[in-house]
């Protein structure tokens, strides 16, 4: 395969888990977490360099892409192992925090206060693995291909 290709066909890999981020979110009704949120953007990053690469895939643009994937995959991990307690996770979505919230939002009864999403707490999993260690597992195997691909002859 081509560089162009393989550059493709990554960037392709981080919209498709950022569409299903969204589909769990949006469809599914499962709000992100902080540390969720923060897994979306180095993907958002991955996905432009594939658009570019549709035009211009060069070996500095697989080596953002392969950047962006590693950078999920990396705060993907950290999430894990806040979610399996091996370690203290976030103050603002560990602990239930009011950080932001005015005294007065919380005495008056009009006022929705939203519930804060737990970044400690595994929304959902399958065969044993949360959304964000799969998120782990795809975006070491989207890096991979990123790496390949800024490896390649031009």
């Amino acid at each position: 395969m081509s560089r162009q290709v393989l550059m493709v066909l990554a960037g392709a890999g981080s919209a498709a888990l950022l569409l299903g981020a969204f589909a769990f979110q949006y469809l599914g009704g499962m709000p992100p977490c902080q540390l969720c949120i923060w897994q979306r953007w180095p993907h958002a990053v991955a996905l432009a360099a594939g658009l570019i690469a549709l035009e211009a895939p060069s070996r500095l643009l697989a080596w953002l892409g392969a950047a962006g994937a590693l950078v999920s995959a990396g705060i993907g991990a950290f999430h894990v192992g806040v979610e399996q307690g091996w370690w203290a996770g976030l103050a603002s979505c560990s602990g239930g925090s009011l950080a932001g919230v005015s005294v007065e939002d919380l005495l008056n009864p009009a006022v929705d206060v939203a519930q804060v999403v737990r970044c400690d707490a595994i929304a959902w999993q399958m065969l044993g693995v949360s959304m964000a260690g799969w998120n782990v597992i795809a975006s070491v195997l989207l890096a991979g291909i990123w790496v390949a691909a800024a490896l390649r002859k031009a």
